[in-house]
């Protein structure tokens, strides 16, 4: 076991938890497990091996930028609920 149970009271202290007696067992159990798994994981030789952000390859999803005309301003005010010239008219948030 790499951790005690005191140390994860302690742990938890330090985190101002309680815990009861079951949960410091279970969290124990639960904390050895996994740096164990870590062990497991450092004996891989990573030696040579890139980097990555993602497991699998990402590419952009998203559709092709193409410049098209404006809409123009009336259009853009027609549906605007109080449109004075060319600016919507809001109500006032600052005082």
């Amino acid at each position: 076991m790499k951790l005690t149970a005191q140390e994860v009271e302690y742990v938890a202290h330090l985190a101002r938890l309680e815990i009861t007696p079951q949960e410091k067992e279970k969290f124990t159990a639960q904390l050895n497990d996994i740096l164990l798994y870590i062990d497991k994981l450092n004996e891989l030789d990573t030696k040579g091996v890139e980097p990555m952000s993602h497991a699998i390859g990402v590419t952009n999803s998203f559709r092709e930028d193409n410049v098209v005309e404006s809409i123009g301003t009336e259009k853009t005010l027609a549906n605007a609920p109080d449109g004075r010239g060319e600016f919507f008219r809001v109500p006032k948030v600052i005082e």
